[in-house]
């Protein structure tokens, strides 16, 4: 069984307790929400890879003192535990799981996950693919931001990258972009997920190939099917 799977078969099994933890909310110094369903999925899969996956090392929006040292090593899983926390405290079920592990700097799988609309997303699916005409942007866009959106598309924003990423890649989305930026867990595993089923990936303004991306930094992207 692949390391996604794994992961898969354990937030499926802790979904319950994930859910009722969704209340219980603090702010962080940005100014957005974590919740102690972050936390718990955080430890999840700490624990898994502790107990079955010792070689890898663990890089996660909610573990930023072990991050810059961890994503140098040469087994490496990237995590976002709970993307889209806003939509999740909120009571929302659009809010996924990230998951991305590289070996030796080259990808070798990644998974979307949307627990709570039982959606899963993983390197190697086979799925049926729509053609759509629908833009998917980032919720940090402000009203002057919207203002300026290319006219000719239909525009939705939904405040989760999981959820955004998992329709651009089976095409549900015309397109994806955050022109604005977002970090490595929020991204990474549905950019390498598009570039696997033939989408068009730019990163910064530059045609992406799989690299591994710094964790410290934030990346603009545009994922476009062809």
């Amino acid at each position: 069984m692949t390391i996604c799977n794994q992961i898969k078969e354990i937030i499926i099994n802790n979904l319950p307790e994930i859910i009722s933890l969704r209340k219980e909310k603090m702010l962080k110094e940005d100014g957005s929400y974590v919740s102690k369903g972050d936390f718990l999925c955080e430890k999840l899969v700490k624990d898994f890879i502790a107990s079955e996956m010792s070689d890898y090392f663990l890089v996660s929006e909610e573990s930023p003192e072990i991050n810059n040292a961890n994503s140098k090593k040469d087994k490496v899983i990237i995590l976002d535990p709970i993307d889209g926390t806003e939509n999740f405290v909120s009571g929302l079920k659009e809010w996924g799981v990230a998951i991305c592990i590289y070996e030796n700097g080259v990808h070798k799988e990644s998974m979307l996950a949307l627990p709570e609309l039982n959606c899963y997303l993983k390197t190697g699916d086979i799925f049926e693919k729509f053609e759509s005409r629908i833009c998917g942007i980032s919720s940090s866009l402000t009203k002057e931001d919207i203002l300026k959106l290319e006219p000719g598309f239909e525009y939705r924003i939904i405040g989760c990258a999981v959820y955004n990423m998992y329709n651009v890649v089976t095409g549900s989305f015309f397109s994806f972009e955050n022109p604005k930026g977002a970090k490595v867990w929020d991204i990474i595993p549905g950019l390498n997920l598009a570039l696997e089923n033939g989408l068009s990936v730019t990163v910064n303004n530059t045609q992406y190939h799989g690299e591994l991306l710094d964790p410290n930094q934030k990346y603009i992207f545009k994922v476009q099917n062809r």
